[in-house]
């Protein structure tokens, strides 16, 4: 019976060892792997080029692989610098050339790694990255995107406040301005968007468009242009509309050249947001409210109940699709002046650039790159300026109508001794600009009978102080 106890004792030993030791080898290899995405096998892809698309902003730098592939990213520091590793892929010796005074990378290496390679990317100081896998489309094979942005994003305005009021002692005007054209030339980087029968990337010809419509705003008196993408670089949808609202845009118009799978299909089309991708677009605002102070007609969303912030909503957006499909109008009523247009009237769609809930926003088809004879005139740049006049046409044709009260333009277009009303403007507050009585104000302005003040409207000043309006 001892014995016995003593083999079955040595026995339960041998058994238990050899679990440990495998325990053990399994933690280990899982160390050494560190992430998800084991590398195991033979490598049987490859990196066949790398593209970097330098923008203000960001710099996108795009793998392309001829198979999926298991990868990890580490971020490290001192120096900073970011590590992938690429599981399955054959070692390829990658130096792309690029700027790097343009970009927020310095150097970009790859070396030898365990089942594939180990790609270095060194940054710039203040640097974080993003990364994805992408699956082909019909531009791009595989694809492992790494985006590169500062740590620090300066936040967006959301919103065009109002200036407050200046103290009881010291009453001022604010000085007139330009009136805002924020332009977005479509796709662009990563992006190229359609491409015609002889290869015409719809990024490069509506980017040259923009360029043109840019440069007769220039020389338009009382308006300033705003480029949204100014070179070959990809810039996503939301941040488009962001960058128009951070530069307090007063109209937004956004670039495109369609296409469709016969090449029949031939002419100009404007569209304006669709009252459906305006609800979508209300809720998701008003979901987000709390965590973002969003402006609507300068008035901040965060603290305002649902019924009320969805009310102001519903009002401003009511006023932006209606200013949207005037502006639109006026467009494509200048683009019947050029050549067919694909429909006789404003479109409706859902297109997330067109749901800035307070600037006018338009898009713009301005021909079918897949007709062959549509794509030869996109390339000429004769036919662009023809397309870029078209446009302005129709911008100047709605300013002329619908001038913002605070512009260079209203303010030279309205005598010393009137008073063009602002968006969120009072009855009391304009009388304490031009130090004068409410009551003077309504006895002077038979339009105030009534008690409304809408914004636009003209009030005469009794008593002008000429030196505070200049």
């Amino acid at each position: 019976m001892q014995l016995f106890a003593q083999l079955a004792t040595r026995f339960i030993g041998a058994i238990l060892m050899r679990y440990l030791n495998a325990v053990f080898l399994l933690l280990l290899s899982a160390t050494c792997l560190g992430a998800p995405g084991q590398f195991e096998g033979q490598a049987t892809g490859q990196v066949q080029g790398v593209r970097i698309w330098p923008a203000p902003d960001n710099t996108r730098v795009v793998f392309d692989l001829n198979s999926p592939a298991d990868y990890r990213v580490s971020t490290l520091t001192n120096p900073n610098r970011i590590e992938i590793e690429l599981g399955n892929i054959a070692f390829t010796k990658l130096q792309p050339a690029f700027n790097a005074k343009h970009s927020f990378l310095t150097q970009l290496t790859s070396t030898p790694h365990a089942q594939g390679m180990r790609v270095t990317i060194d940054l710039k100081d203040g640097v974080q990255a993003k990364s994805f896998a992408l699956k082909p489309n019909e531009t791009y094979g595989h694809r492992l995107v790494v985006d590169l942005f500062p740590d620090k994003l300066p936040i967006a305005r959301t919103g065009k406040a109002l200036p407050a009021p200046p103290p009881d002692h010291a009453p001022s005007v604010t000085p007139p301005r330009d009136i805002v054209i924020a332009i977005d030339a479509g796709h662009g980087g990563e992006d190229p968007g359609a491409r015609g029968s002889r290869g015409t990337a719809e990024k490069d010809v509506v980017l040259a468009i923009a360029r043109k419509l840019e440069a007769l705003v220039k020389k338009e008196r009382g308006m300033r242009p705003v480029m949204i993408r100014d070179g070959d670089y990809f810039v996503s949808l939301r941040q488009r509309i962001h960058k128009a609202r951070a530069q307090k845009a007063d109209l937004f118009i956004s670039i495109h050249a369609d296409a469709f799978f016969t090449p029949d299909a031939r002419g100009s089309s404007v569209f304006t947001l669709s009252q459906s991708g305006a609800t979508n677009e209300a809720s998701r605002w008003l979901a987000s409210r709390e965590n973002a102070s969003d402006l609507v007609g300068g008035v901040s969303l965060d603290d305002k109940d649902e019924l009320l912030a969805s009310v102001l909503l519903d009002l401003s957006q009511t006023a932006t699709i209606e200013a949207s499909i005037d502006v639109g109008s006026s467009v494509l009523e200048a683009l019947k002046g050029v050549g067919k247009v694909h429909k006789s009237h404003i479109e409706q769609a859902g297109f997330v650039v067109l749901k800035s809930p307070d600037i006018p926003s338009i898009l713009v088809e301005t021909a079918f790159i897949s007709n062959p004879g549509e794509e030869r005139k996109l390339r000429d740049a004769h036919h662009q300026q023809v397309l870029a006049s078209a446009i302005m046409d129709g911008v100047r044709s709605y300013f002329a109508k619908r001038l913002p009260a605070d512009s260079i333009l209203a303010r030279q277009e309205t005598p010393a001794h009137q008073h063009v009303v602002g968006r969120g403007e009072t009855l009391s507050s304009i009388a304490k600009r031009y130090q004068v009585s409410p009551a003077s104000l309504r006895s002077t302005n038979a339009s105030l009978a009534g008690g409304l003040l809408k914004a636009g409207q003209r009030l005469s000043i009794p008593q002008f102080l000429a030196d505070v309006s200049e």
